[in-house]
């Protein structure tokens, strides 16, 4: 009887033990998720102003040299998880190189102002390109390339996207691998035993040593009189470093094998020459080039939409297939002062962005319907989008914004608009929608009609007035075929 009492005396005890421990856990994550949630709150009240979750901040200056400049913002970091793509700003002088290399990660180019002369490797061969104000092109991760400010008195500024899904390092900067250099930077080349090299180039020692050790000037360089040769001869080592590193293309037919056997005597020949400073072959090369997908011309493109407020422009892998191996999209939109590009969302693709032009104010939403951000921006501001998260951009009433950027799919972009003539609102006006917003039919009906615009809209008070008095005149402009405001 003692015994059974004692039992269950024990058995309450540890029952109450038990209890008290399940009280106390509960407590102390009571308090842990209250902290949470008080931090969390905290940042939902600050001022979406002052947060700028959307903008851009992380930038370095990567490499600087008296011919030019890299500077790389780097994309979003959430939790450890890395952005797949940064933005970089390429800075070169006058009459300068941006010598051969290749990265671990895919390159968009855009020039913005000036003229560049790219070189790269395509096909196993030299593909050279002059591209002007306004131009794109596409360098695949690992491909070799150069660049050169081929102009007598203007700066050249490019703006990039860097894609690094392919990096060694995924998130972190981009690795370049110098092809050209010296002491500094030092090429791949100089990573190799001298003897493989001496035997690889047939060779001696010091000849190599004499080419290695000579460049001193960083990663950027002036070109001038002798230099100014330089891209010919560096580009017949990129030739070469792309045939020892990657696989010779199998062609079956005979002439395409004595071709490229062809092919294979004249760089070794080529280069031997340019080392030994018995020769040139610019002569040679001119007939070595082979044509690649060409580069394309935002500028010269006609707007998918344009109306009396302003133009878009969306470029996608059916109008430029270079775009098809990047699975990027690129874009330019240009807002007339105080107009707005309407309030939407994009359920494709995240979005950067790059303001080139002016100043003003981007807005992001929530999932849960409160303001994300509302920043002021103005030229040189780096801004993304996630995908799913509706947003707007409005130009300052002073000037225009002009905006360049990038979308995270080749596919063709078809954003949802939430307000104006052509939105989800006036298409899916009716009794459910007026209900979902506990108004009559007609409330709805006068609200979603009272915009006649669609997708850039005018924001100032007394020109909507203005506008509301006038009878419509014209046609807005609206191109299907690009499919971003379809």
């Amino acid at each position: 009887m003692v015994s059974a009492m004692g039992d269950r005396t024990a058995s309450a005890i540890l029952a109450l033990l038990l209890l008290s421990s399940w009280c106390l856990m509960v407590v102390m994550a009571g308090r842990g998720m209250e902290g949470r949630e008080k931090r969390v709150e905290e940042k939902a009240h600050r001022s979406p102003e002052d947060r700028g979750l959307f903008i851009l901040r992380r930038s370095k200056e990567v490499l600087k040299t008296d011919a030019g400049k890299v500077r790389l913002v780097m994309g979003y970091r959430y939790r450890g998880n890395h952005s797949p793509m940064h933005i970089g700003f390429i800075t070169m002088e006058p009459n300068t190189l941006y010598i051969p290399q290749y990265i671990d990660a895919s390159l968009i180019l855009f020039v913005r102002r000036g003229e560049a002369k790219v070189g790269y490797i395509y096909k196993n061969k030299l593909v050279e390109k002059r591209l002007r104000s306004g131009y794109i092109d596409a360098i695949p991760a690992g491909s070799s390339f150069y660049i050169v400010n081929s102009g007598k008195s203007e700066r050249l500024h490019i703006i990039c996207s860097i894609d690094n899904w392919e990096s060694m390092d995924y998130g972190a900067y981009p690795q370049s691998f110098y092809i050209g250099g010296g002491v500094h930077p030092r090429s791949v080349l100089s990573g190799f035993d001298a003897s493989t090299l001496s035997a690889a180039f047939n060779v001696s020692s010091d000849q190599l040593e004499m080419v290695l050790n000579r460049q001193r000037g960083g990663p950027i360089i002036r070109l001038s009189g002798e230099a100014a040769d330089q891209p010919d001869y560096l580009s017949s080592i990129m030739q070469l470093k792309e045939r020892m590193v990657q696989e010779k293309e199998m062609d079956s037919d005979d002439d395409d094998e004595a071709e490229q056997e062809e092919d294979d005597l004249w760089t070794w020949r080529c280069l031997l020459k340019s080392l030994l400073g018995k020769g040139d072959c610019r002569v040679q090369r001119r007939h070595r080039l082979v044509h690649s997908p060409a580069s394309y011309n935002l500028y010269d493109t006609k707007p998918s939409y344009r109306n009396d407020y302003g133009y878009s422009i969306a470029i996608d892998k059916h109008d430029y297939s270079a775009l098809r191996h990047s699975n990027l999209g690129v874009y330019l939109v240009n807002l007339k002062a105080g107009a707005m590009l309407s309030p939407h969302v994009n359920p494709t693709a995240t979005e950067y962005g790059i303001i080139l032009r002016g100043s003003g104010t981007i807005q992001v939403v929530f999932p849960n319907g409160t303001a994300a951000m509302n920043a002021k921006v103005s030229e040189g501001d780096v801004f993304w989008i996630p995908r799913y998260f509706p947003f707007c951009q409005i130009a300052s009433d002073g000037a225009p914004l002009e905006f360049f950027g990038f979308t995270t799919s080749a596919r063709k972009n078809r954003p949802q608009f939430l307000v104006g003539k052509s939105s989800l609102l006036h298409g899916m006006r009716g009794p459910e929608l007026a209900a979902a917003f506990g108004v009559s039919e007609e409330q709805l009906e006068r609200l979603v009609k009272a915009q006649r615009e669609a997708v850039i809209l005018p924001t100032s008070p007394h020109r909507e007035m203005e506008e509301s008095g006038k009878k419509w005149k014209g046609e807005e402009v609206l191109v299907m075929k690009r499919g971003l405001f379809a």
